[in-house]
């Protein structure tokens, strides 16, 4: 018996199907795939991960004699050992942690309201969606050119509030946080000693209560006049799959635009509302080229983000080791605030996945096959 089972399960393997001849295939159609991510992706990143566990300067290879291996010290420089690195790590997440505070639900929104407003049939449709998603299509740079020149003491922005009475600030040359200006005109100037006394990851807890600088407000206004017009589009996709027919039952029945929208319209799309949030989480925590083209981390470093800080301390400190690090661990917030987002927004009414196909009662259960809306107290 055992001779017969093993004698047919050598003739199936080498019978030809998918196990056979046709899998050799399916690999060789993917080795072109598999070489160029390896060569281009996978490689890359376990050289990184290699520099950011040695001090390799950025002279010669960095697996020849000038990288030796360091261990977990460069990771050590930011997050343990108090020091230079260490501060301007902490500065650097304070001002992204602010960036990506005040952008992502501010964009998610927008481009919500946005896709709303064009989802209606109204003339010039075509234009108003052409004209929103227009920002997302120029250069990023000549987006922040254009915002400097904007942002100015003397310009566009600043000549506007003026004829209401108002004086705008040095927009690009304001280190003050936010919420300290909103403080000082309460009286409140100085840090009180329990803040000033106290730091994480170097910087003190009233720092990190400053809020975005003056400066980092431009690049947050400027990340949600770019992105809500991708966003918009993706929403806009989303609206135009739910039934008309939902909505026409819950008007029938009372509702109201808002109840529609609230009960209605957010939950059908919220597959759609998880993509975005994901991705404006990704995009904010990796912004650089504004910073990089705009302002270089001033003033005072209150608009350097880690992406600009890695750069910086790689290319321009030469502190190779330092600067890989920095990339890690971006990346493992990136992930960890993904993993957060995916866990926020999914349905709570979901099967489990190890469920979804299982049996709902005992098998051979006579009861398993009623009809769920029988009325109670009928007979069986």
């Amino acid at each position: 018996m055992l001779r017969r089972f093993v004698h047919d399960r050598v003739v199936r393997l080498r019978e030809p199907g998918i196990r056979g001849h046709q899998a050799g295939a399916g690999w060789l159609f993917l080795a072109p795939v598999i070489v160029i991510l390896g060569l281009f992706l996978i490689l890359p990143i376990a050289m990184a991960l290699w520099v950011s566990v040695s001090d390799w300067n950025g002279n010669g290879s960095p697996f020849g004699a000038n990288a030796h291996w360091v261990g977990l010290q460069n990771y050590r420089h930011l997050l343990t050992e108090p020091g230079l690195d260490q501060n301007n790590f902490g500065t650097a997440l304070r001002n992204n942690f602010y960036y990506v505070l005040l952008v992502v639900p501010i964009q998610t929104a927008v481009a919500l309201f946005l896709a709303v407003l064009v989802n209606r049939r109204v003339k010039f449709v075509g234009f108003f969606r052409t004209a929103f998603y227009f920002p997302s299509v120029t250069s990023s740079v000549a987006i922040t050119v254009l915002f400097l020149f904007l942002f100015t003491p003397d310009g566009v922005v600043n000549k506007v509030l003026s004829y209401f009475g108002a004086t705008g600030p040095a927009w690009f040359y304001d280190p003050r946080g936010l919420i300290h200006v909103i403080l000082g005109q309460f009286g409140v100037s100085s840090a009180p000693t329990a803040l000033a006394s106290h730091t994480f990851l170097g910087v003190t807890y009233w720092d990190w209560l400053a809020g975005p600088s003056i400066a980092m407000c431009v690049f947050i206004i400027m990340a949600v006049f770019t992105t809500s017009g991708t966003f918009m589009l993706l929403f806009l996709a989303a609206l135009q799959n739910i039934d008309e027919a939902v909505n026409e039952a819950a008007a029938l029945d009372g509702a109201t635009e808002w109840r529609k929208f609230r009960h209605i319209t957010v939950p059908m799309i919220k597959p759609a509302i998880f993509t975005i949030v994901t991705l404006g989480l990704i995009g904010t925590w990796q912004v650089f080229d504004q910073i990089y083209v705009g302002t270089k981390g001033s003033p005072l470093n209150t608009t350097v983000t880690p992406a600009y800080l890695s750069f910086d301390t790689s290319f321009n400190s030469n502190e190779w080791g330092v600067g890989a690090a920095l990339a890690f661990i971006l990346f493992a917030i990136i992930v960890f605030f993904t993993i957060v987002a995916r866990l926020s927004t999914r349905n709570p009414d979901r099967v489990p996945r190890r469920r979804r196909f299982g049996p709902t009662d005992r098998l051979g259960d006579q009861n398993a096959s009623r009809v769920a809306s029988a009325t109670p107290g009928s007979a069986p």
